[in-house]
Order: C-alpha cells, then sequence, then structure tokens
C-alpha cells in the first residue's frame, strides 16, 4: 500500500502523521511511504530524515492526496484537504465530526472511507489513540492556566500554587477521565486547591486513591458545578461523550457569577467545548475576554508542544496504521472490533451512531455498510 503523510496546514500545528521511526516500520514490512516537502521540519523532522527511512517526498499535498491509498494525518481535514479526498481513499486523523456539519458533509460526499483516531476502542473501554493527545492537553491546561492568570493576560494575577503564607488558587476540573486525571496530576503537584467532578463514582474512587485527598472529588451536579466553578480562580472543561458533542455544563450565566480574572481552559472545545461562551481559537490568539473571564479554548493544544506529542501519538496509531496497510480497510476493520468502531463515514454513509444524531442524518451500521 502507498501510505501518504501531508504536511499539517492548521495554525501553528507542527505535528506530523507519522514519525521516520514510523515510516521505516512500514517500509520493511512491503509498504511505500510518501511524505509532503517540510512535514516533519516543525519539530526537528528534516525531508532528509525521511528519506534515510525509506520514503518518498512529495512536493506538495496534491501529489500527496492523488496518488496514495491511506492519508495519514493528525488534524482533522481542512476545507482545501477535503477536496482532493477521493472514493475508497482511506483517511486516518482525528476528525471530531459531532460539531463540524460542513466537514462532516464533505467527507461524505469523498465518499472516502473515513477512520477517527478519537472513537477507536479497546477491551479495556477506552480510547487508546486518544488517550495520549488528551494525557498532554491535561498537562498543557495548567499551563495555559498559569499563564493566563497573569495580570498582564487579564487574568486577576494570582500565582496557581501561591507561596507561603499567601493561599493558591483554587483549580476545578469538569471531568475525571484522562485530561482530568492528567490536569490534577499537574495542579496539585504545583500546590492548587484542586477539585474534580464527574458522574462516574468509579472514576472519583480512582482519583481519590492516587492523590489520597490531595485532590477534592465531588459528584457532579448543576448544583455542585456551580459552586465549584463560581469559587474557583481556574475551571478546566475536561468532558468528553466519545463522538458526540460535549455537554453545555457552563452557561452563559454562570460565566457572569464567576471571580473577575477567572480562566475556562476548555479542553473539550474539539466537540464543541462545554461552556456555552468557548469559541474555538487558535495557538496564535489564544484567549479572549467574556463577561472579565478569560477564555482558553484552542482547539489542537498538544499541537504547542508538537514533538512531544507526534512521538505520543505515533506510539498509539503505529499498530494501526500498520494492520490497514498489511490487511486492506475491509479486513483489518472487519477483523478488529475496535477499529471498526473508528469508523465514522464510509462511502457518503455515516457509521457513526453519535455522530449521525448530532446532525440528524442516518446511521448506517459500520459492518453493514462495509458489507454491502
Amino acid at each position: 500500500m502507498l501510505i501518504g503523510v501531508p504536511k499539517e496546514i492548521k495554525n501553528h500545528e507542527y505535528r506530523v502523521g507519522m514519525t521516520p521511526a514510523s515510516v521505516k516500520e512500514l517500509v520493511e514490512r512491503g509498504h511505500k511511504v510518501m511524505v509532503e516537502t517540510n512535514a516533519g521540519n516543525g519539530i526537528g523532522f528534516s525531508d532528509q530524515h525521511f528519506i534515510d527511512a525509506g520514503a518518498n517526498i512529495a512536493p506538495n499535498a496534491e501529489v500527496v492526496f492523488s496518488e496514495c491509498d491511506m492519508i495519514v494525518k493528525v488534524k482533522e481535514p481542512q476545507a482545501s484537504e477535503r477536496a482532493m479526498l477521493r472514493e475508497d481513499q482511506i483517511l486516518f486523523t482525528y476528525l471530531h465530526l459531532a460539531p463540524d456539519a460542513p466537514q462532516t458533509q464533505d467527507l461524505m460526499k469523498s465518499k472516502a472511507v473515513c477512520i477517527a483516531y478519537e472513537t477507536v476502542t479497546s477491551d479495556k473501554k477506552t480510547l487508546p489513540l486518544l488517550a495520549p493527545m488528551s494525557e498532554v492537553a491535561g498537562r498543557m491546561s495548567i499551563q495555559a492556566a498559569m499563564t493566563s492568570l497573569e495580570k498582564s493576560n487579564s487574568g486577576c494575577g494570582m500565582l496557581l500554587g501561591g507561596v507561603p503564607g499567601v493561599e493558591s488558587a483554587k483549580v476545578t476540573i469538569l471531568g475525571a477521565g484522562v485530561v482530568g486525571r492528567n490536569a490534577a496530576q499537574m495542579a496539585a503537584g504545583l500546590g492548587a486547591e484542586v477539585v474534580i467532578l464527574d458522574k462516574n463514582i468509579d472514576a472519583l474512587r480512582e482519583v481519590d486513591t492516587i492523590y489520597q485527598g490531595k485532590v477534592k472529588t465531588v459528584y457532579s451536579t448543576a448544583d455542585s458545578i456551580e459552586k465549584h466553578v463560581t469559587s474557583s480562580e481556574v475551571v478546566i472543561g475536561s468532558v468528553l461523550l466519545p463522538g458526540a458533542s460535549a455537554p453545555k455544563l457552563i452557561t452563559k450565566e454562570l460565566v457572569k457569577k464567576m471571580k473577575p480574572g477567572s480562566v475556562i481552559v476548555d479542553v473539550a472545545i474539539d466537540q464543541g467545548g462545554c461552556s456555552e461562551t468557548s469559541v474555538a481559537t487558535t495557538h496564535q490568539e489564544p484567549t479572549y475576554i467574556v463577561d472579565e473571564v478569560v477564555h482558553y479554548c484552542v482547539a489542537n493544544m498538544p499541537g504547542g508542544v508538537a514533538r512531544t506529542s507526534t512521538f505520543a501519538l505515533n506510539n498509539a496509531t503505529l499498530p494501526y496504521i500498520v494492520a490497514l496497510a498489511d490487511k486492506g480497510y475491509k479486513e483489518a476493520l472487519l477483523n478488529d472490533k475496535h477499529l471498526l468502531n473508528g469508523l465514522n463515514v464510509f462511502h457518503g454513509q455515516i457509521t457513526n451512531a453519535s455522530v449521525a444524531k448530532s446532525h440528524g442524518l442516518n446511521f448506517v451500521e459500520p459492518q453493514t455498510a462495509l458489507l454491502s
């Protein structure tokens, strides 16, 4: 199979779909890899690194999309990239389709085979291709919050962990999943007062066991969300409904009640955000103010630490790339129910129930679509 790796074109996105080591793995298995020129420059991988691994270098994205059987990316394809997809071509990347009607429609029109990293599952009921970036985003969320709290950035001028004799900031984390736990680890390690809310009691028990009381766990209700959000300097939005839009847990009215100069870091922005006041931003202009509350809503947060993120992502995606290349998409998907859960769009049909529901479209069981 000929696998293509285009250069990412989203604002300040320096990650790359495959590292030279991943390329070498595919080449040694008899496959061919084409990498767009300068695709890895932002994280220290030159064209020569990819050539040494066995890849061919393409002069532009048009060549990659026109010639390759499978496209491996990091972020969702932008409009210009979607226009280059063709029928039966495999697209393997993050998609986050629930809040993105234009992308959903374009992928349907392309009749490509669109597999989303974020909905691939595992026997442990986890999302193995989302987890690495969730770990990165969770840890980065606290870095972003610390910077946003600074007075020069319109924050309240508070040091997250305080100093002896001066109280620390309060951090409320909505969601005790991978993002939430990693955010809690960073915030607690810096000395902040940390509260984490979730409806999953088992997840809260796990947090309590890990942190032995250093992180307070609270069952999530409308009342508890209001109580802790309005008393915090930092709120981390880390809720996730796989494949679906994030629930709006922070209302506009609640934002008005928050402390002036407090910060919302909405990590759920890829799925539409968990605050009614959240609008996707970029690394170039990461924040904006609503009712004196700083909002950090960068839709590709891990792109800020692109080298770490690329390696972490490749560690998780490589086995699936190998399976798709070795077996072809039909056999690979039918032989692995968890990879099959990653199939979101197939030959113009929506094969993820949450995506279909979000856009009021017909849902087709992925196995049915593949066998029809």
